[in-house]
């Protein structure tokens, strides 16, 4: 590994800064996109069973709002109407949409920056392959005279193993990035279903 890095000559180093960022949030968001962290499958059932009972306390609210970003969006409402008894159905869609924003929020956390890496990558390989294309012209010293083998093959590894490498940095980059963002529109469009339910619920109750 230490000899391509070598022969890829100091291009490739934002190319290894790049796969290491890369590689830590794919990581990251592989940790923070679980479905228990994000929306347990038996939150919103427990969530509307306690609401249909009115009997939901402050401290059920606090709880859920602190075990996952499902738990702060489904709550908000709630909280609003403990908070407001007398608040409009209006209100409490309002409270929802705000915590909805800051859920959705924190699941593209990161994810900008792994785009980017998957669209820079390439760019820096090809500055890579450039910057090789330079040295195999400077192995030529000048007319009638025999090009610099050494410099030569320098050139030529500069070229091939900083494109090689932008990418391998770039294609997983994009593939997970890809995953991710449809990993998190899918939470976000079921967060918009059982808030709707949820919100249709308390108005039924209100009545």
């Amino acid at each position: 590994m230490l000899t391509i890095i070598q022969a890829a000559g100091w291009p490739i180093w934002p190319l290894i800064l790049c796969s290491v960022l890369a590689l830590s949030i794919i990581i990251e968001r592989f940790v923070s996109l679980r479905t228990a962290r994000v929306a347990p499958p038996e939150l919103f059932t427990s969530i509307l069973a306690r609401a249909r009972a009115k009997s939901i306390t402050g401290e059920e609210i606090a709880a859920w709002e602190a075990g996952s970003l499902l738990g702060m969006v489904l709550s908000s409402p709630l909280r609003h109407l403990k908070a407001h008894p007398r608040c409009t159905d209006e209100e409490l869609k309002e409270a929802m949409q705000s915590a909805g924003q800051q859920a959705a929020m924190r699941l593209d956390q990161y994810l900008s920056a792994l785009g980017t890496i998957a669209s820079v990558a390439p760019l820096l390989g090809l500055l890579g392959t450039v910057m090789g294309m330079i040295e195999i012209f400077g192995a030529q010293s000048g007319m009638g005279t025999v090009a610099n083998p050494t410099q030569l093959a320098q050139g030529i590894s500069m070229a091939l193993y900083n494109t090689a490498f932008g990418l391998a940095v770039a294609i997983p980059a994009l593939i997970f990035w890809r995953y991710f963002r449809n990993r998190i529109d899918a939470y976000v469009l079921s967060w918009e279903i059982q808030g709707t339910q949820l919100i249709a619920q308390l108005k039924t109750l209100r009545r």
